[in-house]
């Protein structure tokens, strides 16, 4: 079965870098867009950013425009989500989710939390 395995996240103090990844399996990656989702606690899920199948980023939260950039490896089966700049709000549970069509998989979620 199709799996996603993110991590990378963890700890760091606020206006630290962390780098996600998410290493798919079992699926055609690269015709796949790749996006990361975060959700913190007591709050909805959100869309954070967005990688389409050929590459192009798109649809980044306005909270992360400017300090976040998403890429992909296609020969790697892995989507990346470079944090900068991190704030305590961007604390959240981070998916990884693949999109083609109406087909969606989601990841277990990595933790990141952003405090002194």
């Amino acid at each position: 079965q199709v799996q996603l395995v993110e991590s990378g996240g963890g700890l760091v103090q606020p206006g630290g870098s962390l780098r996600l990844s998410c290493a798919a399996s079992r699926l055609t990656f690269g015709h796949y867009d790749m996006s990361w989702y975060r959700q913190a606690p007591g709050k909805e899920r959100e869309l954070v950013a967005t990688i389409t199948s050929t590459g192009v980023p798109t649809n980044f939260a306005d909270s992360v425009k400017g300090r976040f950039t998403i890429s992909r490896d296609n020969a790697k089966n892995t989507v990346y989500l470079q944090m900068n700049s991190l704030k305590p709000e961007d604390t959240a549970l981070y998916y990884c989710n693949a999109r083609l069509l109406t087909i969606r998989y989601w990841g277990q979620g990595t933790q990141v939390t952003v405090s002194s």
